[in-house]
Formats: C-alpha cells, structure tokens, sequence
C-alpha cells in the first residue's frame, strides 16, 4: 500500500483519521518539535526479528518508554529478538527505516509478524499518532479503530501492560 491507498482503506472502513503533513522525522526526539499541532499519544516502534530462526516482531510503545528488548519479548512469548535490519523492515512492512509504524503490517501477510501494543497507548484518550508508511506525515485516529482495522486485516495485536515488574 502507499500512503494514500492506506488513508483510504481505513476512510472505507469506517475510521476517522487525521493526517497533518510535516518535514521528515526519523526519531521520537525530532517528532516532539510537532507537540504543538498534534495533542494526543505518540508512539515509538521496534520491530524486531527472532535472534535465532526465524519470526519478526513488531513493538508499538508509548514514546517515552524505556524496556530492554529481551524483557519486551520475555513478557510478550517471543523468543531472544534482535533489532531487524533495513533490508528486512523494507521487505515484511514495506517501509523505509524512520517510518516503522503499526500500519506497515498492511503489507505483510495475515498473522505474519508478532505485535504488542503498550496498554497506555491502547488506553489514551483522545488520537494516538503514527506515521502512514512515511516519516513524512502523521496520522491520529483512536487506538481501539486501530485494532479493529489491523484485525480485519488478519493481525492479532497484543495490548501488553508494560508497568508490570517484570518491565517496568
């Protein structure tokens, strides 16, 4: 999917999106220069491969959050992770690195990457922001129409509660 094709299957199916456009960011501390046009919870997002075998995984957190990602897997049932490489992330979602988002699993098959989402992201009030496949942009819609569109899509998401001990 591109961009476009992406903001138009979730306007299809029902989902009430914003998209403000802005200068390409490649990291949560550039993104927060934004705070003052998009009021809402923002993310930061690993997606990791199986350190041995194979399997990808994809880790939708609250932007402040600091985990190490071995704990991250240990609480979510995935084996040992390493980050995944550019090559990888281009193949399975589609996107560019700087771009990782929970909308890139639109270009992977059904069930075929592993997903957690931060339980303070899936509980925010209000929009939860994330890029359309692009750095370039910024979508915010409510993270329960999230769920929804990537289940009908095939995706189980996991809503993990990352202040459990055992990460916190």
């Amino acid at each position: 999917m591109t961009p476009e094709t992406l903001l138009q299957a979730l306007a299809d199916f029902g989902i009430e999106a914003r998209t403000i456009h802005h200068p390409a960011v490649f990291t949560v501390a550039e993104s927060r220069a934004l705070r003052g046009e998009l009021p809402g919870a923002h993310s930061k997002n690993l997606f990791l491969r199986a350190a041995k075998g194979e399997g990808f995984f994809l880790a939708v957190l609250e932007e402040h959050r600091q985990a190490s990602v071995n704990a991250l897997a240990r609480a979510a049932g995935w084996p040992k992770v390493r980050m995944a490489s550019a090559e990888e992330l281009r193949a399975t979602l589609g996107v560019e690195p700087g771009s990782v988002t929970p909308f890139g699993l639109v270009n992977a098959p059904p069930g075929g990457v592993g997903v957690v989402l931060d339980a303070a992201l899936a509980d925010a009030p209000g929009l939860a922001w994330f890029h359309p496949l692009v750095n370039t942009a910024s979508t915010g819609l409510r993270p329960a129409d999230l769920l929804r569109f990537l289940a009908a899509r095939g995706h189980v998401v996991r809503v993990l509660d990352l202040d459990a001990p055992a990460l916190a």
